[in-house]
């Protein structure tokens, strides 16, 4: 019989009445804000009470069966790989122009679609999933005189699919072997168990026995090999708030933060990650956030409060030395001659640090910088590391830079005479959220357009929405083209010195840009919106726009600085 009272769910099996509230399953752990106690208040689930709940979790919400071969989508949703849609041709998708990213997979929860290259089966669950079956199957062997009889209960759901779904169901009972928790994992996997199911459990035992032992023992089991399986290969500890990549490895979040601070490859496999470095709308694995607070919440809780400790600021929160002086580009070189005393020693500091500091333009305008208020500088720059260091014998040097990222200015101060700061790295949106853009910006112009010509007299082509007609690899391939063109002139910016300083244009339409507004003589106020720029698409949009103004001028290529 299934009760409800006072908002908890109640079960009556043969004389005994049982009550508990259900295990809270955050979707995240966000570790940005301090975690408080109260969110982690609920007690270790009890294997006898709570063995619907606990398989649940490991049940696939498609197919109701545990997982096998779990894909964990980008979007943070587990499923077998077997239940996923059969992918579908992703329209109007030029950048990046790759066969796995052709191809996307819609997740049946929540309908983003995701490029096939991103579905890759979760490794962590499927291990963590084949020791449940090896300890369930082994409970199951040690204790075949625990009869018990389970009858699922089915339960009414506001999804009209789970309702058509149930209408062809009746009521099914199994007799199994191996206590609660073996037996709900059993029946589950039968098939036999809806994922929304509850069940009433009736022991068989003449002498009444409800085998709580042998739901304590296995539960202290899967704890076991669940503290193991969901180890960080990073730091070695717990996964806390745990992330799985395209690739299928899962990490903390903190930990795959900083990894991808310095590099852009799966500290497993080597693959290449193609996400935003700070993961800051990178969902959780929901799957595994739910099993570690179910299955270790006070470990959960130690390490979230230990970790929120070590990440608590010091005094000195202004770190990032910064340089006022001129615009600089990621993955461009910069050349510095360094003279005045306190960049002298804010060098020297560099040196024996980390090698990197950060370049900012003067703010020649004196324009209110955002919430920095009115500054000496602008709030956008370019970190940059120092990859040659001259010290000649006055003191002064020469140095070799090279961009390594962005960054956005929160805070500043003075530091002996030099600029220092709290920056906050800016990075583009993720390649999923940049193909999903362009198809639906050249979608909305074609259409935008196609109702301007049906008009009489037809309206002229505005060039913004020429611009948005063009496909990301379309707009790349009009700036080489004018490359082309201004090499042929002999324009002095494409000389053989200037190349071989800075390289010849990128092929990768996310490098392009920089190099383009690195070699090109226009004012450093409009290469400074790149800095601003979250997007390829809109970087490479910005370069035409130059390219247009600098045609309808047709100035001699020399004095393209006049112009803009």
């Amino acid at each position: 019989m299934n009760l409800v009272r006072d908002g908890k769910r109640c079960f009556i099996s043969e004389s005994e009445e049982q009550s508990f509230d259900p295990p809270v399953v955050h979707s995240a752990l966000m570790l940005d804000h301090a975690v408080s106690a109260e969110s982690q208040e609920h007690a270790a689930p009890i294997a006898h009470g709570d063995a619907r709940q606990l398989v649940r979790l490991v049940q696939c919400p498609r197919d109701s069966k545990p997982f096998s071969a779990p894909v964990t989508l980008p979007c943070g949703h587990t499923f077998c790989r077997s239940c996923l849609p059969f992918p579908q041709q992703r329209p109007n998708i030029s950048y990046p122009n790759t066969p796995d990213r052709q191809l996307g997979i819609t997740c049946p929860t929540c309908d983003a679609v995701h490029p096939t290259g991103e579905c890759s089966v979760d490794v962590t669950l499927m291990k963590l999933m084949d020791h449940i079956r090896h300890e369930v199957s082994k409970q199951k062997q040690l204790e075949m005189d625990s009869p018990m009889l389970l009858e699922e209960i089915i339960q009414p759901s506001d999804d009209p699919d789970a309702l058509r779904e149930q209408a062809k169901r009746n009521r099914f009972s199994m007799e199994l072997r191996g206590g609660r928790l073996a037996s709900t994992f059993t029946m589950a996997e039968s098939g036999n168990l809806h994922i929304a199911s509850d069940i009433v459990y009736k022991s068989l035992s003449p002498t009444g026995d409800v085998y709580q032992d042998l739901d304590t023992a296995l539960l202290s089991r899967l704890r076991y090999v669940a503290h193991r399986e969901l180890d960080c290969l990073v730091c070695y500890n717990m996964m806390l708030d745990p992330i799985t990549t395209p690739c299928g490895h899962t990490f903390c979040r903190r930990c795959l933060t900083r990894v991808l601070d310095h590099s852009s490859i799966c500290p497993i496999c080597r693959k290449d990650l193609h996400i935003p470095p700070s993961l800051q709308n990178q969902p959780s694995n929901a799957r595994l956030v739910a099993l570690l607070n179910s299955l270790c919440p006070d470990l959960v809780t130690v390490r979230a409060n230990a970790l929120s400790l070590e990440e608590q600021p010091g005094e000195n929160v202004l770190s990032t030395p910064l340089f006022v002086c001129t615009l600089s580009l990621p993955t461009m070189p910069t050349f510095l001659h360094i003279f005045e005393p306190r960049y002298r020693l804010m060098m020297r500091r560099c040196m024996e640090g980390n090698r990197q500091f950060g370049m900012l333009m003067y703010n020649r305008s004196s324009e209110p910088q955002g919430e920095l208020g009115s500054t000496p500088f602008l709030e956008y720059g370019t970190i940059l590391e120092i990859v040659n260091f001259e010290l000649l014998r006055d003191g002064r040097s020469l140095v070799e830079t090279r961009g390594v990222h962005r960054f956005r200015v929160r805070d500043h101060g003075m530091l002996d005479g030099y600029n220092v700061g709290r920056v906050e790295r800016v990075e583009d949106v993720s390649l999923t959220e940049e193909e999903m853009m362009e198809a639906e910006e050249t979608h909305a112009a074609h259409a935008l357009n196609e109702e301007h010509q049906s008009q009489n007299p037809p309206h002229p082509v505005d060039p913004e929405i020429a611009l948005s007609m063009l496909s990301t690899q379309e707009l790349l391939h009009h700036c080489v083209a004018f490359i082309e063109r201004m090499r042929s002139n002999s324009a002095p910016w494409l000389s053989t010195k200037i190349v071989q300083v800075y390289g010849g244009p990128p092929n990768d339409p996310s490098l392009f840009p920089y190099w383009f507004a690195t070699v090109l003589p226009i004012a450093e106020e409009e290469k400074y919106l790149l800095l601003k720029t979250t997007r390829v698409r809109e970087r490479l949009k910005l370069v035409n726009s130059w390219i247009r103004r600098i045609e309808e001028q047709r100035w001699p290529s020399g004095s393209l600085c006049s112009i803009l």
